[in-house]
């Protein structure tokens, strides 16, 4: 029976991993499957049963070390270094017992599984070719952008790459199919099989949708609904909280002849009464009870609902995928959760907050990575008025409709690697 190590680094890296192990466990020759998460606690394993081994440790910068000097400081003064080689040592240990490595996220679990001397295969999480180029060739330079990266011929570095093509690495999942092309050239083993962050999201043979006649009408008269993605990262989520209701408050304004409903897709760990007391504190008037429009959009009897003037907010804990799905357009200042938005072919308006994640640097990468179905303003005033832009031209619309599938994937991913994982590593 083959045994299997998956190693990941991040709380979306692990969400992505259980998805693969979930599969795995359906094939017909299952594997032995353990876990070890390189970042944080792995509570994501934990909750769908799968077994951990060796330490984990929440690190003060939470993961984000690559985007400040100061944090990587911070980890170090809380143990990194003990902790990274106390975790090798069991990813050695496992692979002198026979067992191979599925590593999920960068180049850290990717130099772990080389270096335990098993075989292993690599999801890639973290790069894409999106970042330096397009279907009709390399972006325009941008500020901040390394020139480098272009002269090398990938996103993927060039030791990044020898990782990749070495012997026993038996595949590469990367997250689209123009990095997979562009690995392919460079006589890396990737296969394109779509990204499994858009699993489980909506059904992946949707029933087929029928039109009224007066369709047109009823999408005129009916809500605008708009997906407010705030991040799950505190205390970094309540500051985008504030400058997302900022953005609202020009929305009602600009849009005064319309129903509007906002949709708070909130992480379980952050406080709804730290979202509440600012909701209040921007004049937003809580409601007793579920109301009706909270029952037809979310399917969660705890979420909250809040009016102001022509506005409804819906904040919920427990209805993510409802929020995605039922959203016309997004205010976002996250990272998986705008890219699973975008994945759907809706728009999503962004700005940059104070970090230490999403950060002008970062939110300008995300606009490369998604292409024009991220529309980054600079400050949150300015929303309403590309949101009224945006809906000038509906051939944009259709265009944003087939980008973000594309860049994202169709669901079933996780599935179709476990199952290449099975043939490669068996």
């Amino acid at each position: 029976m083959l045994k299997l190590l998956c190693l990941s680094n991040g709380h979306g890296e692990d969400v992505i991993a259980v998805r693969i192990l979930q599969e795995l466990q359906q094939q017909p020759n299952s594997a032995k499957l353990a876990a070890l998460p390189l970042v944080g606690e792995g509570q994501a394993y934990s909750q769908q049963g799968f077994t951990t081994i060796g330490p984990t440790q929440n690190m003060p910068s939470g993961g984000f070390i690559y985007m400040d000097g100061r944090q990587l400081v911070r980890d170090l003064q809380g143990g990194l270094l003990q902790l990274t080689l106390a975790q090798f040592k069991v990813v050695r240990s496992w692979a002198k017992n026979g067992g191979a490595i599925l590593a999920v996220g960068d180049i850290v679990p990717l130099l772990f599984a080389w270096l335990s001397g098993a075989d292993y295969v690599f999801v890639g999480t973290a790069k894409s070719e999106y970042y330096l180029r397009d279907e009709d060739g390399p972006l325009r330079q941008r500020k901040g952008r390394q020139p480098w990266q272009k002269r090398l011929g990938s996103v993927y570095l060039p030791w990044e790459r020898w990782l990749m093509s070495h012997r026993r690495c038996k595949a590469v999942f990367p997250r689209d199919k123009l990095t997979t092309e562009i690995l392919q050239q460079l006589s890396i083993p990737a296969f394109d099989l779509g990204n499994p962050m858009m699993d489980g999201i909506v059904p992946e043979h949707p029933a087929p949708i029928f039109y009224e006649p007066d369709a047109e009408l009823k999408e005129i008269r009916r809500s605008l609904i708009v997906t407010l993605l705030p991040g799950s990262r505190s205390p970094e989520a309540y500051s985008n909280w504030q400058q997302i209701l900022l953005a609202i408050d020009g929305l009602i304004a600009t849009f005064s002849k319309r129903s509007m409903i906002f949709l708070g897709a909130i992480a379980p760990s952050l406080s709804l009464d730290s979202l509440r007391q600012i909701l209040t504190s921007l004049s937003w008037h809580q409601q007793l009870g579920a109301s009706e429009t909270s029952k037809a959009l979310v399917s969660d009897p705890a979420a909250e609902t809040f009016t102001k003037e022509n506005a409804t907010l819906i904040l919920t804990h427990n209805a993510y995928n409802d929020c995605l799905i039922k959203g016309d357009l997004a205010i976002a200042m996250a990272g998986t959760a705008t890219e699973q938005f975008v994945g759907l072919g809706k728009p999503a308006l962004a700005f940059p907050g104070k970090g230490p994640q999403f950060t002008p640097a970062f939110a300008e990468a995300q606009s490369r990575l998604l292409g024009i179905s991220v529309i980054l303003v600079q400050q949150p005033t300015e929303v309403a008025g590309a949101v009224q832009e945006l809906f000038r031209y509906p051939d944009r619309l259709q265009l944003i409709a087939e980008n973000g599938p594309r860049r994202m994937g169709k669901p079933g991913a996780a599935r179709r690697i476990a199952a290449c994982v099975m043939e490669r590593l068996a």
